[in-house]
């Protein structure tokens, strides 16, 4: 297969639904911007350059509230380091020899938790050489309908319903959570999600909603990470 067939394999796969389960979550981002006074193009391109809606909800709740650029680009990036680990897990899945630097950047600011789960889940599968079309033709295919989609949202803000905004904001975790259970690999994975979603609630209960996401990965990464490395001992 040419790498524009794998490029337009990469854009069917993402619109056959993960395309617009993120679109459409990014309704909700453009109302955001309208209400802080963004204009549409303005909120498309943040789509298109933060491509991470926690992180544009903090910018567009910061410039509503009036906060200081720099305390608001702090916040943003801060809130961008979940990104870091999933960069460092598919990097190695697209990187072969004579790659450009400038090619795994583009790639690196592709990955969000949608791309991130559908390529560990894609992508082992696919020869090497077809990787990174496939990877750059689902990735841009999330980005552009979500800035077309952020754009509507912008359009629509005065007649979309609150609860309907809230909704469509959580079909992304819903998807995400199903894609990441159906992309297990391995007893690891199994562990790693199964006392997430286990310890969640407890996470909560003891450290607190600040701290109950990193509390319940730590424990739960570290539990699956012994599991994992016994069962590669044993093999």
């Amino acid at each position: 297969m040419t790498s524009r067939r794998i490029v337009a394999r990469g854009i069917l796969d993402a619109l056959a639904l993960p395309a617009w389960i993120v679109g459409f979550s990014m309704l909700g981002i453009g109302g955001l911007a309208r209400d802080a006074g963004h204009p549409v193009g303005a909120a498309m391109l943040s789509t298109v350059l933060v491509w991470a809606s926690p992180a544009q909800a903090i910018l567009y709740a910061g410039l509503a509230a009036g906060m200081a650029l720099p305390a608001i680009a702090l916040a943003v990036g801060l809130s961008s380091v979940r990104f870091l680990p999933m960069v460092m897990s598919i990097l190695p899945l697209l990187r072969r020899p004579g790659q450009r630097i400038a090619t795994q950047v583009l790639a690196a600011h592709l990955v969000a938790v949608t791309l991130w789960v559908e390529s560990r889940r894609r992508l082992p599968d696919l020869p090497l050489e077809d990787r990174v079309p496939y990877y750059f033709g689902f990735g841009f295919t999330l980005i552009v309908v979500s800035a077309a989609l952020t754009g509507l949202g912008h359009l629509l803000a005065a007649t979309l319903p609150p609860p309907l905004a809230a909704g469509l904001l959580f079909l992304t975790p819903v998807f995400f959570t199903l894609s990441l259970v159906a992309g297990l690999r391995g007893s690891a994975d199994a562990v790693a999600v199964g006392l997430g979603f286990v310890l969640a609630p407890l996470g909560t209960l003891l450290v607190g909603p600040d701290m109950d996401l990193l509390a319940t990965g730590l424990v739960a990464g570290t539990i699956a990470y012994a599991v994992g490395r016994r069962a590669r001992a044993r093999s």
